[in-house]
């Protein structure tokens, strides 16, 4: 791995720090807003929507005039949305503010394509794993930062994962080189078709589904992102309202499964990737992602949830990273920005499903509706797998681990 390649896995780790800080507090800060539970799950769609569409075209973007000038406008937006979040006087400028973030989000799309650009097919999975344990170290400290923040207020919190989000920003700035050695309006000097400047992308969203090989792996990442999110957003009122645990003991959940994700992602990853091959690991992740969100409600017990939850959080950990690296194997070297990008956006839209799902599934005078949303994440998430099984011969012959 070069140095371009720690530069950026530095920057993706700042900007999962400013991520993670908001993490635990977005479900809790919508309620300071007085938002029922499915007007919160709303305010977790709001950004996912913008960011549904805004991903590709900042995908197309970098393979069009370079990872650099988007990763700035992108963490750009990202360190505004945050400071107007912080100082929301009402519930509309902080949905405003979630929109702004989302629609200058690409930054984890840009930042794989810097990845594929600076790495070999051999060593893309190993890369994509550092990366995964990069974005897992940010688990670590942004609950961390976001508990002391929290002693301040909410809102503190989006200042300071701006704050964050603006060194990531610098960083940039000054330290990363551009890594797209050719762009299409250079190649199109030399007989290529114009490059129409118009077109953004946005009709990928479609086409996309229809590139062989990547095209299945959008929609098993679309399902998998979905049945994700659906627990994603339980799992925050089950924990405080079933368990009954408040805003710390959920914000020491976080920083626990991100403890948990970097250990697998920098000793599992490797150790696991001598054994099996990639779509192996992915069928492994699923299968225990799936077993342990069934498991997590059948006993009200913290004691009990806890354990389970070390065991997701472990095994959990291993499912994007090999999702990443199978779309970025199948990919040509000159559509790894739009791949990249459709993949985010994609999950994107998976995350304004799943919490809406979710929302919609609670009725607050009615406890045992927070546990409905875990068994629906775990059925659902077999169901992934089992279609991940089925149509593995459509992506695997990418996998270059494969026997």
């Amino acid at each position: 791995m070069n140095r371009t390649f720690w530069i950026i896995a530095l920057i993706s780790f700042i900007n999962s720090l400013s991520l993670t800080i908001l993490i635990p507090v977005i479900y809790l800060y919508g309620k300071q807003y007085q938002l029922s539970d499915f007007d919160t799950s709303l305010l977790f769609a709001t950004y996912s929507i913008a960011q549904f569409f805004a991903t590709p075209v900042i995908g197309k973007l970098s393979d069009r005039f370079g990872r650099k000038p988007l990763l700035i406008v992108s963490l750009f937006g990202t360190v505004v949305a945050n400071a107007i979040a912080g100082f929301a006087p009402n519930a509309a400028i902080l949905f405003m503010a979630r929109f702004l973030d989302g629609i200058t989000g690409g930054n984890n799309s840009v930042a794989q394509a810097v990845m594929s650009d600076v790495t070999t097919p051999a060593n893309r999975t190993r890369a994509f794993g550092i990366n995964g344990a990069a974005f897992g170290l940010g688990f670590v400290l942004g609950p961390a930062v976001s508990l002391l923040a929290q002693k301040i207020s909410l809102g503190a919190s989006f200042v300071v994962s701006g704050m964050v989000a603006a060194i990531a920003l610098l960083l940039t700035i000054f330290y990363l080189p551009e890594t797209l050695e050719q762009k299409p309006e250079q190649l199109s000097f030399r007989g290529a078709k114009a490059i129409d400047i118009f077109d953004l992308g946005l009709d990928s969203l479609i086409k996309g589904l229809a590139i062989p090989k990547i095209g299945i792996l959008l929609i098993v990442n679309f399902l998998i992102g979905t049945t994700f999110t659906i627990f994603t957003f339980a799992f925050q009122p089950y924990f405080l309202n079933v368990l009954g645990q408040n805003n710390e003991a959920l914000t020491m959940m976080f920083f626990i499964f991100g403890v948990l994700g970097v250990i697998m992602q920098t000793a599992g990853i490797p150790a696991l990737n001598r054994r099996l091959n990639v779509t192996q690991i992915l069928f492994m992740g699923l299968l225990i992602r799936s077993t342990t969100f069934v498991l997590m409600p059948v006993w009200q017990n913290i004691v009990y949830f806890v354990a389970v939850s070390i065991v997701f959080s472990l095994f959990n950990s291993l499912v994007q990273p090999a999702v990443n690296a199978l779309i970025s194997l199948n990919a040509k070297p000159e559509e790894q920005g739009i791949a990249l990008g459709l993949n985010s956006s994609y999950l994107s839209i998976s995350n304004a499903i799943g919490p809406v799902i979710a929302g919609a599934l609670i009725d607050k005078n009615r406890p045992i509706t927070y546990s409905y949303s875990l068994y629906l994440a775990g059925g659902l998430t077999f169901l992934v797998l089992l279609l991940a099984i089925f149509t593995r011969r459509q992506y695997a012959i990418a996998d270059r681990s494969n026997n």
